[in-house]
């Protein structure tokens, strides 16, 4: 690689780096404080959740046409305009005048962060080349867990001293120097071949769910990602209140579980190499089941253990099933499918998150567990009959 070309990638890992903190700390930032919301302005935690719901949601909604926006106007102008909206709506939520505000700025918010992983692989492959895109979206992945992490620490560390209005502008503040970073470091895309039109980006899309096989791959972003989110979601009210009794600040040290998020990922070529990719996304699901089974009984060390399984086997099987999604995806419809996983993903967020916190504040942390392990058995199943379909398909032709 020419001097030239090396320092340009390293500019571009640097740039979707910051860009991925900045977008994936403002876009959880929240989840820390919503025992802090919920006091304030007298929520249940079903209510309060919406905090993060919303804005997972609006960007779940908003991440297909953004995509097909930046076929017009080009990667690099979403990408900019992503990170710089979302710290603006970032630093004006902790001054919103009531919660239902609240909301409808964490609305506009998510579908500002939706510019950045709506486009983001689109604009390293048109960068980077299918050769040199690999290690960027690597730096790219890294930002996105360790933004997830710094955003949930940040505000759950400076809730105490600052409440929760300090700590969201403390998340804002961090994501404002990581936009910066984004701003002056992102160089422009090359521009690919002209889009394939409104006409070919739909029938992209009913090629990417008709496929059996895609469709299984949806609804394990769809669940596993609501059952993660739910207890996640929850996670503050279960360490703070009767009896474990944390303060928020400590409570706040279970998101360093990511980590370990980081970890099963990364390792998640070797799962499928080994074991294939039907087992592999049955095993992070049956992992995920028995981490969320270990927060049953009220100790603190199990508690924290079974987050730690719990996150380890979500990153792997979201791992897994991405990956799945992109090999099995038709010529042609790759993107569509991309913005598909990519829809489910974070409407899981947004739907399993509300509704494992109205399950919690109605039924208590039992039934929670009861619900997410129903959840996780249903995509389980759902793997299990796309694995009985294929026999028979290759037992049928054999015969």
């Amino acid at each position: 690689m020419i001097p030239s070309a090396r320092s340009d990638t390293r500019r571009v890992k640097i740039a979707v780096a910051a860009a991925g903190i900045s977008s994936f700390a403002l876009l959880y930032a929240p989840q820390p404080v919503l025992p802090q919301l919920a006091e304030q302005y007298h929520l249940d935690p079903g209510s309060a959740s919406l905090a993060v719901s919303v804005a997972t949601g609006a960007l779940a909604v908003a991440v297909l046409p953004i995509a097909a926006l930046s076929e017009v106007i080009g990667r690099r102008p979403i990408i900019i305009a992503s990170v710089t909206l979302s710290v603006v709506f970032g630093l004006l939520l902790p001054f919103a005048p009531s919660y239902p505000l609240l909301l409808v700025l964490r609305a506009l918010q998510g579908i500002a962060i939706a510019g950045f992983p709506g486009v983001a692989s689109a604009y390293l492959v048109e960068k980077l080349g299918k050769t040199g895109v690999a290690a960027a979206v690597g730096a790219m992945i890294a930002g996105n867990t360790v933004g997830g992490m710094l955003g949930r620490l940040s505000a759950g560390f400076t809730a105490e001293a600052f409440g929760w209005h300090g700590a969201l502008v403390v998340v804002a503040g961090v994501a404002l120097v990581c936009s910066a970073v984004t701003v002056l470091a992102l160089p422009g895309a090359n521009r690919g071949p002209a889009g394939p039109g409104l006409r070919g980006v739909l029938t992209g899309i009913g090629a990417a769910v008709r496929r059996p096989v895609l469709l299984v791959q949806y609804t394990v972003a769809l669940v596993a990602m609501g059952a993660f989110v739910a207890m996640y979601n929850t996670a503050g009210f279960r360490l703070t209140d009767e009896p474990l009794n944390l303060s928020p600040a400590i409570a706040s040290l279970v998101f360093l579980a990511y980590a370990v998020g980081s970890v099963s990922s990364s390792n998640a070529g070797r799962l499928v190499a080994r074991f294939g990719r039907p087992r592999a996304v049955l095993g992070g699901l049956t992992v995920m089941a028995g981490g969320v089974l270990l927060t049953l009984p009220d100790s603190l060390p199990l508690v924290v253990l079974g987050f730690v399984v719990l996150t380890g086997g979500f990153f792997a099987a979201h791992a897994v099933a991405n990956g799945w999604a992109a090999a099995e995806a038709p010529e042609g419809a790759r993107g569509q499918a991309s913005g598909t996983y990519n829809l489910c993903y974070y409407l899981g967020s947004s739907i399993g998150g509300t509704l494992g916190s109205v399950v919690f504040a109605r039924a208590g942390w039992s039934w929670l567990v009861v619900a997410v392990v129903v959840w996780l058995a249903l995509a389980g199943f759902a793997v299990v009959g796309l694995r009985g379909s294929r026999t028979r398909a290759r037992a049928a032709e054999a015969a």
